[in-house]
Protein backbone atom coordinates (compact mmCIF):
# COMPACT_ATOMS: atom_id res chain seq x y z
CA UNK A 1 0.00 0.00 0.00
CA UNK A 2 3.19 2.16 1.19
CA UNK A 3 4.56 1.16 -2.45
CA UNK A 4 1.50 2.54 -4.20
CA UNK A 5 1.44 6.15 -2.68
CA UNK A 6 4.98 6.27 -3.32
CA UNK A 7 4.26 5.72 -7.17
CA UNK A 8 1.28 8.29 -6.72
CA UNK A 9 3.58 10.42 -5.50
CA UNK A 10 6.41 10.37 -7.22
CA UNK A 11 3.85 10.36 -10.63
CA UNK A 12 2.97 14.01 -9.29
CA UNK A 13 6.11 14.86 -8.47
CA UNK A 14 7.92 14.26 -12.47
CA UNK A 15 5.14 13.09 -14.69
CA UNK A 16 5.85 9.87 -16.71
CA UNK A 17 8.56 11.56 -18.57
CA UNK A 18 10.34 12.30 -15.98
CA UNK A 19 12.24 14.62 -17.99
CA UNK A 20 14.54 17.38 -16.12
CA UNK A 21 13.92 20.95 -15.72
CA UNK A 22 16.24 21.97 -18.76
CA UNK A 23 13.68 19.53 -21.20
CA UNK A 24 10.30 21.04 -19.94
CA UNK A 25 11.64 24.58 -20.56
CA UNK A 26 12.38 23.42 -23.85
CA UNK A 27 8.96 21.82 -24.64
CA UNK A 28 7.32 24.95 -22.89
CA UNK A 29 9.43 27.19 -25.60
CA UNK A 30 8.70 25.02 -28.63
CA UNK A 31 5.23 24.80 -27.85
CA UNK A 32 4.21 28.40 -27.09
CA UNK A 33 6.21 29.35 -30.13
CA UNK A 34 4.23 26.69 -32.29
CA UNK A 35 1.25 28.35 -31.36
CA UNK A 36 2.41 31.65 -32.42
CA UNK A 37 3.41 29.97 -36.04
CA UNK A 38 0.02 28.66 -35.86
CA UNK A 39 -1.52 31.89 -35.46
CA UNK A 40 0.41 33.91 -37.87
CA UNK A 41 0.54 31.74 -40.72
CA UNK A 42 -2.70 30.36 -40.05
CA UNK A 43 -5.17 32.66 -38.85
CA UNK A 44 -3.58 35.84 -40.30
CA UNK A 45 -1.60 35.79 -43.53
CA UNK A 46 -3.99 32.65 -44.67
CA UNK A 47 -7.14 32.73 -42.96
CA UNK A 48 -7.92 36.47 -43.07
CA UNK A 49 -5.93 38.50 -45.79
CA UNK A 50 -5.56 35.48 -48.37
CA UNK A 51 -1.87 35.88 -48.67
CA UNK A 52 -1.23 32.48 -48.84
CA UNK A 53 -3.11 28.87 -49.34
CA UNK A 54 -2.71 26.03 -47.43
CA UNK A 55 -2.61 22.13 -47.94
CA UNK A 56 -5.90 21.10 -45.92
CA UNK A 57 -3.47 18.55 -44.20
CA UNK A 58 -1.47 21.71 -43.08
CA UNK A 59 -4.70 23.46 -42.92
CA UNK A 60 -5.69 21.17 -40.42
CA UNK A 61 -3.20 20.79 -38.39
CA UNK A 62 -2.79 24.03 -37.38
CA UNK A 63 -6.93 24.04 -36.61
CA UNK A 64 -6.30 21.32 -34.06
CA UNK A 65 -3.03 23.11 -32.06
CA UNK A 66 -5.14 26.19 -31.82
CA UNK A 67 -7.65 24.26 -30.84
CA UNK A 68 -5.88 22.85 -27.81
CA UNK A 69 -3.09 25.49 -27.07
CA UNK A 70 -5.73 28.39 -27.76
CA UNK A 71 -9.09 27.36 -27.49
CA UNK A 72 -10.06 30.24 -29.91
CA UNK A 73 -12.27 29.33 -33.05
CA UNK A 74 -10.76 30.44 -36.51
CA UNK A 75 -13.85 32.47 -37.83
CA UNK A 76 -13.80 34.46 -34.47
CA UNK A 77 -10.42 35.53 -34.38
CA UNK A 78 -10.47 36.41 -38.38
CA UNK A 79 -13.77 38.43 -37.63
CA UNK A 80 -12.19 40.71 -34.99
CA UNK A 81 -8.81 41.12 -37.26
CA UNK A 82 -10.49 41.67 -40.26
CA UNK A 83 -12.62 44.79 -38.07
CA UNK A 84 -9.65 46.20 -36.93
CA UNK A 85 -8.51 47.20 -40.05
CA UNK A 86 -11.70 48.04 -41.38
CA UNK A 87 -11.86 51.06 -38.80
CA UNK A 88 -8.29 51.02 -37.48
CA UNK A 89 -7.79 53.44 -35.19
CA UNK A 90 -11.15 55.06 -35.35
CA UNK A 91 -14.30 54.60 -33.79
CA UNK A 92 -15.58 50.59 -34.08
CA UNK A 93 -11.71 49.15 -33.65
CA UNK A 94 -11.87 46.17 -31.39
CA UNK A 95 -8.25 47.17 -29.36
CA UNK A 96 -6.64 49.95 -30.30
CA UNK A 97 -4.21 51.75 -27.74
CA UNK A 98 -5.24 55.40 -29.65
CA UNK A 99 -8.58 54.73 -28.43
CA UNK A 100 -8.62 52.47 -25.47
CA UNK A 101 -5.13 53.61 -23.73
CA UNK A 102 -2.18 51.39 -24.45
CA UNK A 103 -2.60 50.20 -20.49
CA UNK A 104 -6.21 48.67 -20.77
CA UNK A 105 -5.09 46.80 -24.33
CA UNK A 106 -1.55 45.46 -23.15
CA UNK A 107 -3.52 43.99 -19.76
CA UNK A 108 -6.59 43.53 -20.79
CA UNK A 109 -6.54 42.74 -24.36
CA UNK A 110 -8.11 39.47 -24.53
CA UNK A 111 -11.37 40.95 -22.80
CA UNK A 112 -11.55 43.52 -25.69
CA UNK A 113 -11.19 40.24 -28.56
CA UNK A 114 -13.98 38.42 -26.57
CA UNK A 115 -16.28 41.47 -26.47
CA UNK A 116 -16.04 41.05 -30.24
CA UNK A 117 -16.14 37.84 -30.83
CA UNK A 118 -19.40 37.01 -29.20
CA UNK A 119 -21.07 39.68 -31.14
CA UNK A 120 -22.96 37.39 -33.77
CA UNK A 121 -23.27 40.20 -36.22
CA UNK A 122 -19.24 41.45 -36.42
CA UNK A 123 -18.54 37.14 -36.35
CA UNK A 124 -21.59 37.30 -39.29
CA UNK A 125 -19.89 40.20 -41.33
CA UNK A 126 -16.09 39.93 -41.23
CA UNK A 127 -15.82 36.04 -41.02
CA UNK A 128 -16.78 35.12 -44.25
CA UNK A 129 -14.77 32.50 -46.07
CA UNK A 130 -13.27 31.09 -42.96
CA UNK A 131 -13.87 26.59 -42.54
CA UNK A 132 -17.41 25.72 -41.80
CA UNK A 133 -16.69 22.25 -42.05
CA UNK A 134 -18.56 19.47 -39.11
CA UNK A 135 -15.50 19.59 -36.83
CA UNK A 136 -15.72 23.78 -36.84
CA UNK A 137 -19.45 23.81 -36.25
CA UNK A 138 -19.37 20.48 -33.54
CA UNK A 139 -15.93 20.98 -32.26
CA UNK A 140 -13.46 23.48 -32.51
CA UNK A 141 -15.96 26.33 -32.74
CA UNK A 142 -18.30 25.20 -30.03
CA UNK A 143 -16.10 23.34 -27.91
CA UNK A 144 -13.55 25.49 -26.37
CA UNK A 145 -12.37 24.43 -22.94
CA UNK A 146 -12.77 21.13 -24.09
CA UNK A 147 -10.23 21.31 -26.33
CA UNK A 148 -7.63 23.67 -24.00
CA UNK A 149 -8.56 20.88 -21.25
CA UNK A 150 -7.04 17.92 -23.55
CA UNK A 151 -3.90 19.61 -23.24
CA UNK A 152 -4.24 20.45 -19.56
CA UNK A 153 -4.35 16.76 -19.16
CA UNK A 154 -1.16 15.87 -21.26
CA UNK A 155 1.13 18.47 -19.66
CA UNK A 156 0.06 17.03 -16.03
CA UNK A 157 0.19 13.41 -17.31
CA UNK A 158 3.81 13.82 -18.76
CA UNK A 159 5.13 16.53 -16.08
CA UNK A 160 3.47 15.69 -13.08
CA UNK A 161 2.60 18.88 -11.28
CA UNK A 162 4.71 20.91 -12.91
CA UNK A 163 2.51 20.20 -15.73
CA UNK A 164 0.00 23.10 -14.40
CA UNK A 165 2.66 25.53 -14.61
CA UNK A 166 3.30 24.53 -18.36
CA UNK A 167 0.28 24.73 -19.13
CA UNK A 168 -0.78 28.41 -17.70
CA UNK A 169 2.05 29.56 -19.76
CA UNK A 170 1.03 28.07 -23.04
CA UNK A 171 -2.69 29.35 -21.92
CA UNK A 172 -1.19 32.91 -21.48
CA UNK A 173 0.95 33.17 -23.87
CA UNK A 174 -1.32 34.45 -27.07
CA UNK A 175 -3.50 36.69 -24.76
CA UNK A 176 0.29 38.54 -23.63
CA UNK A 177 2.33 38.32 -27.17
CA UNK A 178 -0.87 38.99 -29.43
CA UNK A 179 -3.88 39.95 -27.91
CA UNK A 180 -1.46 42.67 -25.77
CA UNK A 181 1.52 43.13 -27.33
CA UNK A 182 1.02 43.17 -31.36
CA UNK A 183 -2.26 44.97 -30.50
CA UNK A 184 -1.17 47.34 -27.63
CA UNK A 185 2.78 48.09 -28.75
CA UNK A 186 2.31 47.59 -32.19
CA UNK A 187 -0.23 50.76 -32.60
CA UNK A 188 1.89 52.56 -29.96
CA UNK A 189 5.66 52.77 -30.29
CA UNK A 190 8.31 51.96 -32.72
CA UNK A 191 10.00 52.95 -36.25
CA UNK A 192 7.75 53.22 -39.11
CA UNK A 193 8.92 52.57 -42.56
CA UNK A 194 5.69 53.43 -44.08
CA UNK A 195 3.33 56.64 -43.29
CA UNK A 196 -0.15 56.01 -43.15
CA UNK A 197 -3.70 57.17 -41.36
CA UNK A 198 -2.67 53.91 -38.12
CA UNK A 199 -0.12 54.35 -36.00
CA UNK A 200 1.08 51.03 -36.61
CA UNK A 201 4.54 50.32 -36.13
CA UNK A 202 7.64 48.45 -36.36
CA UNK A 203 8.41 48.06 -32.60
CA UNK A 204 11.26 45.24 -33.80
CA UNK A 205 13.20 44.20 -36.63
CA UNK A 206 13.49 40.76 -36.33
CA UNK A 207 10.39 38.99 -35.52
CA UNK A 208 11.47 35.92 -34.15
CA UNK A 209 9.09 35.71 -30.76
CA UNK A 210 5.82 36.38 -32.47
CA UNK A 211 6.39 35.14 -35.21
CA UNK A 212 7.32 38.28 -37.89
CA UNK A 213 3.78 39.99 -36.00
CA UNK A 214 6.98 42.21 -34.39
CA UNK A 215 6.93 44.03 -37.93
CA UNK A 216 3.46 45.37 -37.69
CA UNK A 217 4.06 48.50 -39.72
CA UNK A 218 4.89 46.69 -42.23
CA UNK A 219 2.37 44.64 -42.62
CA UNK A 220 -0.55 47.50 -42.15
CA UNK A 221 1.20 49.29 -45.23
CA UNK A 222 0.94 45.87 -47.04
CA UNK A 223 -1.88 43.50 -45.30
CA UNK A 224 -2.45 40.79 -47.92
CA UNK A 225 1.72 40.18 -48.09
CA UNK A 226 2.85 36.80 -46.72
CA UNK A 227 6.27 38.37 -46.02
CA UNK A 228 6.30 40.82 -43.18
CA UNK A 229 9.87 42.18 -43.88
CA UNK A 230 10.23 44.77 -46.26
CA UNK A 231 13.60 46.40 -45.70
CA UNK A 232 17.10 44.66 -46.09
CA UNK A 233 18.10 44.79 -42.24
CA UNK A 234 14.87 43.21 -41.50
CA UNK A 235 13.48 39.36 -40.89
CA UNK A 236 10.53 37.28 -40.43
CA UNK A 237 10.77 33.71 -39.02
CA UNK A 238 6.60 33.50 -39.92
CA UNK A 239 7.92 34.18 -44.09
CA UNK A 240 10.79 31.89 -43.07
CA UNK A 241 8.31 29.07 -42.10
CA UNK A 242 6.05 29.47 -44.91
CA UNK A 243 8.76 28.84 -47.27
CA UNK A 244 9.51 25.33 -45.49
CA UNK A 245 5.84 24.97 -46.28
CA UNK A 246 5.82 25.98 -50.39
CA UNK A 247 9.41 23.98 -50.35
CA UNK A 248 7.56 20.80 -48.91
CA UNK A 249 4.36 21.35 -51.02
CA UNK A 250 1.95 22.09 -48.03
CA UNK A 251 1.27 25.89 -48.86
CA UNK A 252 1.20 28.39 -52.11
CA UNK A 253 1.72 31.87 -52.02
CA UNK A 254 -0.52 34.57 -52.99
CA UNK A 255 0.42 37.59 -52.55
CA UNK A 256 3.71 39.91 -52.04
CA UNK A 257 4.74 43.60 -51.37
CA UNK A 258 5.80 44.68 -54.62
CA UNK A 259 9.26 45.76 -54.92
CA UNK A 260 10.48 48.94 -56.43
CA UNK A 261 13.20 48.79 -59.51
CA UNK A 262 16.59 47.77 -57.57
CA UNK A 263 18.74 49.81 -59.99
CA UNK A 264 18.98 52.58 -61.83
CA UNK A 265 17.74 51.48 -65.68
CA UNK A 266 18.12 53.41 -68.75
CA UNK A 267 15.85 56.43 -68.90
CA UNK A 268 12.62 55.94 -70.78
CA UNK A 269 9.63 57.63 -72.15
CA UNK A 270 7.25 57.93 -69.17
CA UNK A 271 4.22 55.31 -70.25
CA UNK A 272 1.39 53.68 -68.89
CA UNK A 273 3.66 51.19 -67.83
CA UNK A 274 5.39 53.45 -65.20
CA UNK A 275 2.09 54.45 -63.92
CA UNK A 276 1.09 51.56 -63.35
CA UNK A 277 4.05 50.30 -61.52
CA UNK A 278 4.43 53.90 -59.61
CA UNK A 279 0.79 53.15 -58.34
CA UNK A 280 1.84 49.33 -57.14
CA UNK A 281 4.58 50.79 -55.16
CA UNK A 282 2.98 53.42 -53.80
CA UNK A 283 3.71 52.90 -50.12
CA UNK A 284 8.06 52.65 -51.34
CA UNK A 285 7.25 55.74 -53.33
CA UNK A 286 6.01 58.17 -50.53
CA UNK A 287 8.72 56.52 -47.91
CA UNK A 288 11.30 57.55 -50.24
CA UNK A 289 9.48 61.14 -51.13
CA UNK A 290 9.14 61.71 -46.79
CA UNK A 291 13.74 60.59 -47.08
CA UNK A 292 14.09 63.18 -50.08
CA UNK A 293 12.51 66.00 -48.05
CA UNK A 294 14.14 65.34 -44.82
CA UNK A 295 17.65 65.32 -47.94
CA UNK A 296 16.23 69.16 -49.09
CA UNK A 297 16.04 70.27 -45.56
CA UNK A 298 19.46 69.66 -44.95
CA UNK A 299 20.73 70.27 -47.97
CA UNK A 300 19.27 73.82 -47.30
CA UNK A 301 20.40 74.09 -43.54
CA UNK A 302 24.03 73.17 -44.98
CA UNK A 303 23.68 76.00 -48.12
CA UNK A 304 22.74 78.61 -45.59
CA UNK A 305 24.81 77.39 -43.02
CA UNK A 306 22.04 77.36 -40.11
CA UNK A 307 22.69 75.67 -36.98
CA UNK A 308 19.87 74.15 -34.97
CA UNK A 309 19.87 71.86 -32.20
CA UNK A 310 19.08 67.93 -32.98
CA UNK A 311 16.21 67.93 -31.01
CA UNK A 312 14.89 70.54 -33.11
CA UNK A 313 15.92 69.33 -35.93
CA UNK A 314 14.79 66.16 -35.50
CA UNK A 315 11.50 67.48 -34.74
CA UNK A 316 11.18 69.43 -37.89
CA UNK A 317 12.78 66.23 -40.00
CA UNK A 318 9.77 63.88 -38.70
CA UNK A 319 7.34 66.71 -39.65
CA UNK A 320 9.32 66.70 -43.21
CA UNK A 321 8.87 62.87 -43.47
CA UNK A 322 5.23 62.84 -42.36
CA UNK A 323 2.29 63.20 -45.53
CA UNK A 324 0.34 66.21 -44.09
CA UNK A 325 -2.61 64.33 -44.59
CA UNK A 326 -2.06 62.23 -41.71
CA UNK A 327 -0.88 65.09 -39.53
CA UNK A 328 -2.87 65.88 -36.31
CA UNK A 329 -3.62 70.32 -36.51
CA UNK A 330 -1.20 70.67 -33.73
CA UNK A 331 1.21 69.28 -36.53
CA UNK A 332 -0.34 70.85 -39.76
CA UNK A 333 0.23 74.24 -37.74
CA UNK A 334 4.06 73.17 -36.66
CA UNK A 335 4.60 72.43 -40.67
CA UNK A 336 3.37 75.59 -41.80
CA UNK A 337 5.76 77.55 -39.41
CA UNK A 338 8.75 75.62 -40.70
CA UNK A 339 7.83 76.14 -44.60
CA UNK A 340 7.61 80.15 -43.15
CA UNK A 341 11.11 79.60 -42.06
CA UNK A 342 12.67 77.73 -45.01
CA UNK A 343 10.44 78.67 -47.98
CA UNK A 344 12.31 76.55 -50.66
CA UNK A 345 10.75 73.66 -48.89
CA UNK A 346 7.23 74.62 -49.67
CA UNK A 347 7.19 72.98 -53.34
CA UNK A 348 8.05 70.14 -52.07
CA UNK A 349 5.49 69.53 -49.40
CA UNK A 350 3.11 71.33 -51.81
CA UNK A 351 4.25 68.45 -54.66
CA UNK A 352 3.68 65.52 -52.78
CA UNK A 353 0.01 66.27 -52.57
CA UNK A 354 0.09 66.17 -56.17
CA UNK A 355 1.96 63.33 -56.88
CA UNK A 356 -0.50 61.20 -54.55
CA UNK A 357 -3.32 62.02 -57.01
CA UNK A 358 -2.02 59.46 -58.98
CA UNK A 359 -3.53 56.61 -57.17
CA UNK A 360 -5.80 58.91 -54.95
CA UNK A 361 -8.36 59.64 -57.65
CA UNK A 362 -11.07 56.93 -58.99
CA UNK A 363 -11.24 55.75 -62.08
CA UNK A 364 -9.19 57.64 -63.67
CA UNK A 365 -8.33 57.84 -67.71
CA UNK A 366 -5.01 56.11 -68.07
CA UNK A 367 -4.26 58.96 -70.55
CA UNK A 368 -4.55 61.59 -68.05
CA UNK A 369 -3.08 59.87 -65.64
CA UNK A 370 -0.11 59.43 -67.62
CA UNK A 371 -0.36 63.47 -68.66
CA UNK A 372 -0.66 64.29 -65.05
CA UNK A 373 2.72 61.81 -64.28
CA UNK A 374 4.22 63.62 -67.06
CA UNK A 375 2.90 67.30 -66.11
CA UNK A 376 4.55 66.62 -62.53
CA UNK A 377 8.35 65.60 -63.58
CA UNK A 378 8.20 68.12 -65.45
CA UNK A 379 7.47 70.90 -62.84
CA UNK A 380 9.82 69.04 -60.33
CA UNK A 381 12.62 69.45 -62.86
CA UNK A 382 11.91 73.28 -63.04
CA UNK A 383 11.66 73.53 -59.20
CA UNK A 384 15.05 74.25 -58.54
CA UNK A 385 15.58 71.62 -55.85
CA UNK A 386 18.41 69.31 -56.41
CA UNK A 387 16.85 66.72 -54.62
CA UNK A 388 13.36 66.83 -56.03
CA UNK A 389 14.86 66.41 -59.51
CA UNK A 390 16.84 63.62 -58.36
CA UNK A 391 13.41 62.01 -57.18
CA UNK A 392 11.68 62.65 -60.35
CA UNK A 393 14.44 61.09 -62.11
CA UNK A 394 13.92 58.33 -60.46
CA UNK A 395 10.06 58.07 -60.97
CA UNK A 396 11.60 57.50 -64.40
CA UNK A 397 13.24 53.98 -63.91
CA UNK A 398 9.68 52.50 -63.26
CA UNK A 399 9.00 52.47 -67.01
Amino acid sequence: MEAGWQSVLQWLASGVLAWRPWQIVAYTVVTTHLTIVAVTVYLHRCQSHRALDLHPAASHAFRFWLWIATGMATREWVAVHRKHHAYCEREGDPHSPQLFGIGKVLLQGTELYRAQASDAEVVRRYGQGTPDDWLERHVYGVLPWQGVGMLLVADVAMFGIVGLTVWGIQMLWIPVTAAGIVNGIGHYLGYRSFDGPTAAANFAPWGVVIGGEELHNNHHAFPTSAKLSVRWFEFDIGWAYIRVLVWAGLARVRHLAPRPPSGRSPEVALSKTTVDRIIACRQHIMRAYGSMTVRAFRDELRQARIRTGMRLRRRAERLLWRDPEYMSAEQRSELSALLDRHGALAPVIAMRADLCQLWQGRHIDPREALARLAAWCERAERAGVPALQAFAERLRTYG
